[in-house]
């Protein structure tokens, strides 16, 4: 039986400051049938997260090639309660290479529809609560996304519309034909991909590297309301506990600097990581997606310190490796 998704407060305002990236559930990325063990990892990730203050739960179609939402479509399957208190969203729009296919991008309205039912089926759902656009497609048409979005909408399939890694342009490009506001952007923002940050900084600044960031894509997403998501948040470990002893100057001496903060705040290195992210004044919510049930704990103290503001540049300026301009 499918389930109906109508949580009492409107995405927004779930007040989760953490998001689950469900992309490591499910096994490998393969064809093999999920088992029991994977549906009970499922749902122990599901009772950290919790615990953890987590209420929003980020899946993608592809994500280990559509298991990812089977295991999780069990979990609520066995516990629909859980529906009552978390938001789920999920992404299309990326296909992989098929025969002489290459992989590519569709925004065509026919996937869209067809990723949709394919994402409610797995989840065991009637609805979600928002659909992100995964990565920008060269061929879309803004017209025909917001038919397919409306008639999504009018289905009560998918309450709510988002994209993932869009620039101010792309989204302004595709908000003008929407009927309704897109409420999220999914972009990669960490510590270590601090482009997002470098590009607010380069304005007048003679020699300065250009950023891999659309200039004012940030600022946009503030003033339209747009709740910016972070992939990506914790750099895949590199200041809380991978060895980095290969690695760069900046990166060593960053990573000495979480520990020492974490020491003095009497917290984990990933609440650092991802304090010094939140802090942002366009309150950012990381995605998370390790299936360590301890690190997700330690995540969960995030939002329980605040960096003063010098330590927050004291963070940014380490690593970049060289002083502002």
């Amino acid at each position: 039986m499918l389930l109906s998704h109508y949580p009492s407060s409107s995405y927004l305002d779930n007040n989760s400051p953490l998001i689950y990236g469900c992309m490591g559930l499910g096994g490998n990325w393969d064809d093999s049938p999920i088992n029991k063990e994977l549906i009970k990892q499922a749902h122990d990730v599901v009772d950290a997260a919790l615990e953890a203050g987590i209420r929003v739960f980020d899946h993608a179609d592809i994500y280990t090639l559509g298991k990812a939402e089977l295991v999780f479509g069990e979990v609520l399957k066995q516990r629909p309660e859980l529906l009552d208190n978390i938001s789920i969203q999920s992404k299309c729009g990326i296909r992989f290479a098929e025969g002489n296919i290459p992989g590519r991008y569709d925004f065509s309205p026919e996937w869209i529809e067809h990723s949709v039912n394919g994402i409610l089926q797995r989840l065991q759902l009637e609805s979600i609560d928002v659909l992100l656009l995964h990565r920008p497609d060269p061929l879309m048409e803004p017209a025909l996304v917001a038919e397919i979005f409306d008639k999504l909408h009018q289905q009560g399939k998918v309450k709510n519309f988002g994209v993932s890694n869009m620039n101010a342009q792309q989204m302004q490009f595709l908000q003008s034909e929407l009927k309704e506001p897109l409420v999220c952007n999914q972009l990669e923002l960490s510590l270590s991909k601090h482009d997002w940050l470098d590009e607010t900084i380069s304005t007048n600044c003679n020699g300065f590297q250009p950023t891999n960031f659309a200039s004012g894509s940030v600022e946009y997403c503030r003033q339209n309301s747009v709740q910016l998501q972070a992939w990506g948040s914790l750099s895949q470990g590199l200041f809380t506990g991978q060895d980095v002893s290969d690695k760069a100057a900046n990166i060593q001496n960053t990573a000495r600097l979480v520990g020492q903060l974490a020491s003095e705040y009497q917290t984990s290195p990933e609440a650092i990581v991802l304090s010094w992210l939140m802090q942002h004044p366009s309150k950012i919510q990381p995605v998370i997606g390790t299936t360590n049930l301890d690190r997700i704990k330690a995540c969960s103290e995030a939002s329980k310190i605040r960096l003063t503001r010098e330590q927050w540049y004291q963070l940014f300026v380490s690593v970049r490796g060289n002083a502002l301009p």
